[in-house]
């Protein structure tokens, strides 16, 4: 059965539509929204089953983890065990945005979150991923919405039904600006080592 398509204006979306999808999360659902780069496949980050069909969906390799997308920048905390003074000025200076921090996960995290005790999160500036996130109450996974190997889609009709027909929802909002994915920073780290080129300069 394919994803319940619902339409989104891409700067005010409906709080009925997130409400919706949110609750198809709370359910162990998958839902299919679109980020400040590319369109990406969320899961509720506290749901065991949620994130192993997630991983089957996509044909994860063993060891490459979800990234996830925060509520807020204050969720982190929940998340990583430590933040140090240089990791908390990135967030100030670039959260919401396409800057992806890994922190150490504390201990009880899903195995597809965490590789080599490490958790990656980034607060999302999109309404629709922000705003989903919010609905649901706690992070999404900010993986992006491809099979593994293939080329992440920036719009809707680029998605690969194989995808769309193990998700519930698909939140479709127009195309998706495209262009490099978020930075990666590991910020566990003195210095901090950018670890992925990307949207953010660092």
């Amino acid at each position: 059965m394919s994803a319940l398509v619902l339409a989104l204006d891409p700067d005010h979306p409906s709080p009925v539509f997130l409400n919706w999808a949110a609750q198809e999360l709370m359910d162990s659902g998958l839902v299919i929204y679109p980020t400040e780069t590319l369109y990406g496949i969320a899961a509720d980050a506290a749901s065991p089953d949620a994130l192993e069909r997630l991983t089957a969906l996509k044909g994860r390799e063993p060891g490459k983890p979800f990234g996830l997308i925060l509520t807020r920048p204050q969720e982190a905390d929940s998340l990583a065990q430590e933040i140090s003074p240089a990791a908390r000025e990135l967030m100030e200076r670039h959260w919401p945005g396409p800057l992806t921090l890994v922190l150490q996960a504390r201990d009880g995290l899903h195995p597809s979150l965490v590789h080599q005790g490490g958790v990656a999160m980034r607060c999302s500036p999109h309404p629709v991923a922000a705003g989903l996130a919010l609905a649901l109450g706690r992070a999404i996974t900010a993986t992006s919405a491809n099979l593994s190997g293939q080329p992440a889609p920036a719009k809707a009709a680029d998605l690969d039904p194989v995808l769309v027909d193990g998700c519930e929802v698909l939140l479709d909002a127009g195309p998706t600006t495209g262009g490099p994915a978020s930075t990666v920073v590991d910020a566990r780290k003195s210095p901090l080592v950018v670890l992925r080129k990307g949207a953010i300069e660092i």
